[in-house]
């Protein structure tokens, strides 16, 4: 069904629904197996953005209940930088292989020769795991060819490298976090046994099940709407998104259904940037209507908002339930105050700062 068949108007409705953002979210597990996985990213200047995905849903839930999904009940899995539902393990489990063995990126012959060169590094690192079980990185030696000479990206240390390198081949495993720092253990005895699946039949899947949860993809500059979409009603309910949800992850789909133009501007220079460092795209019902700069004051307990930006039509209603999100988000934190700076629309100041 090719967005011809559907309005612009219900193309977003079905966006919406899809990406469970109308309020239909029922519990963590549920979600995360609607939405196919999460990204996992450290960036907390609100919260990182795996949980705050899910709070945008969910509205406040338990930051545990995830942690315990993964680690305790093993109902999801964490795998290069993503949590996946434990029934997506399978398809997983191909892409491993695939590491393993391709030699058609230049990344992919790197990390081959990275091994070879490394071989003793390897054996090392793998006995210490069988060993001794979980290990943070720090308590490895740093055994590479290179020794501790400096590197571009990692540093003095090849241990991340080695450990990252093992793990998207599926010879090791993310197995349990410590002060948000990564556990780690031999995939054979953490990953379950699965079936085989050829990786093109698992890659086929995959793309399914993302087409699947967001409901509407663009297509070589087409918006395509999923056969089996659900359109219908979306109220006005009004959420943050993180800048990796994935309503606004594609940000040419974003500007395709709601003409709404987004970048994370975190790396951009201070006096170049038109919203802030770490903004977030303001959702209500099937509309983008602005955007808000949140940043936790964890040590004061005030989540400070520098800033509101309406987009253009945007309602002056709106204003209200961006009070009411801004006051659940912090409740959710663990704030005891919110601040609001000068620079807050006039369409929604009197809501705001009320």
């Amino acid at each position: 069904m090719k967005l011809n068949s559907v309005s612009l108007a219900e193309a977003r409705r079905i966006a919406v629904r899809a990406q469970l953002l109308d309020g239909s979210a029922s519990s963590v597990l549920d979600t995360v197996r609607r939405l196919g996985f999460l990204q996992i990213d450290p960036i907390s200047t609100v919260a990182p953005p795996q949980y705050l995905v899910l709070w945008s849903r969910l509205g406040p839930f338990e930051r545990a209940e995830l942690d315990r999904l993964i680690w305790d009940q093993r109902k999801l899995v964490e795998w290069n930088a993503f949590i996946y539902p434990i029934e997506s393990l399978p398809l997983i489990h191909a892409r491993m292989r695939r590491y393993r063995r391709s030699t058609k990126t230049m990344a992919d012959r790197w990390r081959k020769e990275f091994l070879k060169e490394n071989a003793a590094f390897r054996r090392y690192v793998l006995r210490e795991l069988e060993q001794r079980g979980a290990v943070l990185s720090r308590e490895l030696e740093d055994r590479s060819k290179e020794g501790r000479l400096e590197h571009r990206w990692y540093g003095n240390r090849f241990v991340g490298l080695m450990l990252g390198t093992l793990h998207l081949n599926g010879e090791i495993a993310v197995v349990g976090r410590q002060g948000g720092q990564r556990l780690w253990g031999l995939a054979d005895q953490w990953y379950r046994a699965t079936e085989t699946v050829p990786i093109r039949e698992a890659e086929r899947m995959l793309a399914e099940k993302r087409f699947r949860a967001l409901g509407v993809k663009l297509e070589r500059g087409r918006l395509v709407v999923h056969p089996e979409a659900n359109d219908g009603p979306v109220g006005t309910r009004v959420t943050f998104l993180s800048p990796f949800d994935r309503l606004v992850h594609d940000r040419d789909r974003a500007e395709a259904l709601w003409e709404f133009h987004y970048r994370l501007e975190m790396y951009v220079p201070k006096a170049k940037r038109v919203h802030g460092y770490y903004v977030l795209p303001i959702v209500r019902g099937d509309r983008l209507i602005g955007r808000i700069e949140p940043v936790l004051d964890r040590k004061a307990g005030v989540l400070r908002v520098n800033g509101v930006f309406a987009e253009p039509g945007a309602p002056a209603s709106g204003g209200h339930g961006i009070a009411r999100a801004v006051r659940r988000l912090a409740k959710w934190l663990g704030a005891s105050e919110v601040s609001y700076s000068r620079r807050v629309p006039a369409i929604w100041g009197d809501s705001l700062r009320n």
